[in-house]
């Protein structure tokens, strides 16, 4: 019997996994860029030309890279009984919907999908154990 349990948020996901009596804890990345588009620039002259912000192109990229970092979690989940997904923003209920919508198999494995603040490893690993309800080291 295998669980998985998942804490996410933007940076990175910590995904704690419960096999035959072992609890074994990874960490995966997103590389999701944080961008933070300034207004735009004025020239010089007095009534010259201004540089307009185009906040699509930061939206369409960073919608582009949390598709990959979904993808990548996406192998973490494959021949699970359980998965218990928690987070401090609106990433893992994004990750819940995508879930949802394209891999539906795995959605119905999904018991809880949460928000919790951020945690130490340790916190994430007994979160999960406790969740599960099982007597891990």
């Amino acid at each position: 019997m295998k669980n998985i349990g998942i804490w996410m948020d933007k940076e990175k996901a910590k995904i704690v996994t419960l096999k035959d009596g072992k609890v074994r804890m990874e960490t995966l990345y997103s590389e999701i860029e944080f961008f933070n588009p300034k207004g735009g620039s004025r020239s010089k002259t007095r009534w010259g030309p201004q540089d307009v912000v185009q906040d699509s192109k930061y939206l369409e990229r960073e919608k582009h890279q949390t598709k990959i970092y979904f993808e990548k979690l996406l192998p973490f989940l494959k021949d699970v009984n359980g998965i218990a997904i928690y987070g401090p923003a609106e990433i893992f209920e994004k990750f819940t919907a995508e879930l949802n919508e394209n891999h539906p198999e795995i959605a119905k494995k999904v018991k809880i999908a949460t928000t919790k603040d951020s945690m130490t490893d340790n916190q994430v690993k007994a979160m999960v154990r406790d969740f599960f309800k099982v007597d891990y080291p």
